[in-house]
């Protein structure tokens, strides 16, 4: 028996990170039955994102062109490369207007596990940009997990090995948090990387 169309719509809602069996069933039944002009338009900007997006032949994130408007700037710093697992992390870096440089987006982190190699990475085309000449600094900016960490310290090496600084964004305590509610991991983590004033 074939699935219906709704079916076949929960199913695909289900794609999503963090979205199981109900809310995906939630957010059809919603979209259906009280927003079907916004379902309409997120068909067609899905449709559309997917015709047109493709990855930038420079930093590897997601743009209309060759090369995106970040990479093209003339007012970036060419001698910083921040490398992230994913888009989203470089927004995230990018609102806290305190980096001028330029990126390059892994889209994942390695992973043995679920068979993410430096392959699947196209860790080749990471090191060939860090490479160009232009770059002086690589700041590894991938995540804290286990995966994120292993994947620092393979790109550590493999940058290092070819002449290149690199360095490693820091951990600590956040802005604004107090002590007796920070994990103990992070203080110690916090008390390993301290700075003098």
């Amino acid at each position: 028996m074939q699935p219906s169309s709704l079916d076949e719509l929960i199913d695909a809602l289900r794609c999503l990170p963090g979205v199981g069996p109900k809310s995906a069933q939630r957010m059809a039944y919603h979209l259906l039955q009280r927003d079907q002009r916004g379902a309409g338009r997120l068909a067609r900007a899905m449709g559309h994102a997917l015709e047109v997006l493709r990855h930038c032949d420079r930093c590897n994130t997601f743009t209309e062109d060759a090369v995106c408007q970040r990479c093209a700037s003339p007012r970036r710093d060419a001698s910083l490369l921040c490398v992230v697992e994913m888009p989203a992390d470089l927004a995230m870096i990018e609102q806290t207007q305190s980096y001028n440089g330029l990126y390059y987006v892994l889209m994942g982190r390695l992973s043995p596990l679920d068979g993410v190699g430096p392959r699947e990475l196209k860790l080749d085309k990471l090191l060939a940009r860090a490479g160009d000449g232009s770059v002086r600094e690589v700041i590894l900016a991938t995540n804290f997990t286990n995966e994120g960490e292993a994947t620092a310290h393979t790109l550590a090496s493999l940058l290092s090995a070819r002449g290149l600084s690199v360095s490693r964004l820091s951990r600590g305590v956040p802005v604004g948090g107090e002590l007796e509610h920070t994990d103990i991991g992070t203080i110690a983590q916090a008390l390993v990387e301290r700075r003098g004033l």
